[in-house]
C-alpha cells in the first residue's frame, strides 16, 4: 500500500477552507494506471515513484531548457526542421518550385527523418479544441470507461507508453483511435462533436499522408510501386495525446525513447513545445512547434521500405511544469496483413535487402511483449550485409 501526498491551499485562513488534495492508501497499481490527469487533479506536489526514471536516464538539464521557447524560455537546442510546402508539391509556383520541394522532402527523410508540412489545407483548430475538452471537462468516470491495458483494442483511453509492461511509467494519458470504418461507431460519444470533428481531420490527414507517400516514392524513383495501392487501403490510427503540467518534470519523460512503426506519421501539436528528436551523436533536440502545421517522420515501414535510404529516427517527449501539452499524432502504413519488406525494384540493381520482411501482427506481438523503446523492434528486423 502507498500513499501520494501532495497538500494546497486554497484561500486565506479565516475565508476560505484549507483543501488538501491527497490520493491516500491506495494500490501503487491502481493509481497509477489511472492516469497522470488523474494525479494532477489531485493536486500532486512530488512525483511518484513509479514515474521517476532512474538517473542515467533522466532527460539531461541542458535539454530542459528547450521546453517552452515560444514562452521567451531559454531557445538552447531548439531544432529548426526542414519545411515542405505542400502547395508547391501539388504544383502551385511552377514546375521548378514543384522540384525544390520534392528535394527537400527527399533529403529531409534521408538525414533527418523529421520535417515540417506547411499550406497543407487541413483544419487544424477543430481537432485542438476537441481534445482538449476530452482530457479536460470530461470528468475521470467518463473517461475511465474507455480505459484497457489491450495494445489491440481499436478504441483505448490509457496511460504511459505500454502501461502493462512500463518498467518506469510515462507522464502522458492518450486516446487511441482506429479509424477503419467499421471503428468509428464505437469512438467516444463525448464531447458530443469528437466523433465528427475526428472522422473529418482523420480524412484530411490521410489524404496528406497519401500525397507525401507518392512524392517520397518519386523521389526514390519507384512512384509506380504497388505499395502506393496498398497504402490507400492501409492502416490508420489517430492518438491523441495529453502531457498535464509535471511537478518535478527533470525526473520523467512524456515519452520514452523509441521509433513509429508504420510509413509516415503525421503529428498536430499546440503552441508548447515537448517533442524532441535524437541527433547523430546521441543529442536531444526540441522540435520548434510552427503554428499550423504538421510535423511529419519517416516510421519504420519506410526505413525498411526504402532499404535504409531514409531514416526513422528516435524521438521522446518532455513535459514540464507551467503548462499541459496537446498533440494528436496520425499514423499511417499498409493493412496489418500485408508484409513489408525492401522495395524490389531499390534489390532489382543488385543491392542486398538490409531488412526481413514485417507485418503489424509481429510488431503487436513485440510491444505486447517488451517496452518497446530504443528503437529494439526496427533493430531486431535488419539483417546482416
Amino acid at each position: 500500500m502507498m500513499a501520494i501526498v501532495g497538500v494546497l491551499s486554497a484561500g486565506d485562513h479565516g475565508a476560505k477552507v484549507t483543501r488538501a488534495f491527497a490520493v491516500v492508501v491506495e494500490e501503487e497499481e491502481d493509481y497509477c494506471l489511472k492516469g497522470v490527469r488523474h494525479l494532477s487533479d489531485a493536486g500532486i506536489t512530488k512525483l511518484p515513484a513509479p514515474y521517476v526514471l532512474p538517473p542515467s536516464d533522466r532527460p539531461s538539464s541542458s535539454s530542459s531548457a528547450a521546453i517552452l521557447p515560444s514562452s521567451g524560455a531559454a531557445n538552447n537546442n531548439i531544432l529548426k526542421l526542414p519545411v515542405v510546402d505542400l502547395a508547391h508539391l501539388r504544383g502551385a509556383g511552377g514546375p521548378w518550385a514543384r522540384a525544390a520541394a520534392l528535394k527537400t522532402l527527399d533529403a529531409a527523410c534521408r538525414e533527418h527523418g523529421f520535417f515540417h508540412v506547411t499550406n497543407h489545407g487541413v483544419s487544424v483548430e477543430d481537432m485542438l479544441d476537441v481534445s482538449r475538452r476530452f482530457f479536460f471537462d470530461l470528468p475521470f468516470s467518463e473517461r475511465s470507461k474507455l480505459m484497457s491495458a489491450d495494445v489491440r483494442a481499436p478504441v483505448r483511453y490509457g496511460t504511459s507508453f505500454n502501461q502493462a509492461r512500463d518498467a518506469v511509467l510515462c507522464w502522458r494519458d492518450f486516446l487511441k483511435l482506429d479509424c477503419r470504418p467499421s471503428s468509428s461507431s464505437s469512438w467516444p460519444a463525448a464531447p458530443a462533436d469528437l466523433r465528427a470533428v475526428a472522422g473529418a481531420y482523420a480524412a484530411e490527414c490521410r489524404r496528406v499522408a497519401a500525397e507525401l507517400v507518392a512524392a517520397a516514392m518519386e523521389a526514390l524513383g519507384i512512384a509506380g510501386s504497388e505499395l502506393l495501392t496498398e497504402k490507400e487501403e492501409g492502416s490508420q490510427m489517430l492518438t491523441v495525446n495529453c502531457y498535464p503540467e509535471c511537478p518535478e518534470p527533470e525526473k520523467t519523460l512524456g515519452m520514452p525513447p523509441h521509433s513509429d512503426y508504420g510509413l509516415l506519421t503525421l503529428v498536430l501539436q499546440d503552441d508548447v513545445a515537448g517533442l524532441q528528436v535524437m541527433r547523430r551523436g546521441g543529442e536531444w533536440l526540441t522540435v520548434d512547434p510552427l503554428p499550423g502545421s504538421f510535423v511529419v517522420n519517416v516510421g519504420d515501414h519506410f526505413e525498411i521500405y526504402s532499404n535504409g535510404r531514409y531514416k526513422s529516427v528516435l524521438h521522446r517527449v518532455r513535459v514540464n511544469s507551467a503548462r499541459p501539452r496537446i498533440s494528436v499524432a496520425s499514423f499511417h502504413s499498409v493493412a496489418a496483413d500485408r508484409a513489408v519488406g525492401p522495395a524490389p525494384e531499390l534489390l532489382a540493381v543488385g543491392e542486398p535487402p538490409r531488412y526481413m520482411d514485417t507485418d503489424f501482427a509481429t510488431f503487436l506481438a513485440y510491444i505486447a511483449s517488451a517496452e518497446g523503446k530504443h528503437k529494439t523492434f526496427l533493430e531486431s528486423r535488419r539483417l546482416d550485409v
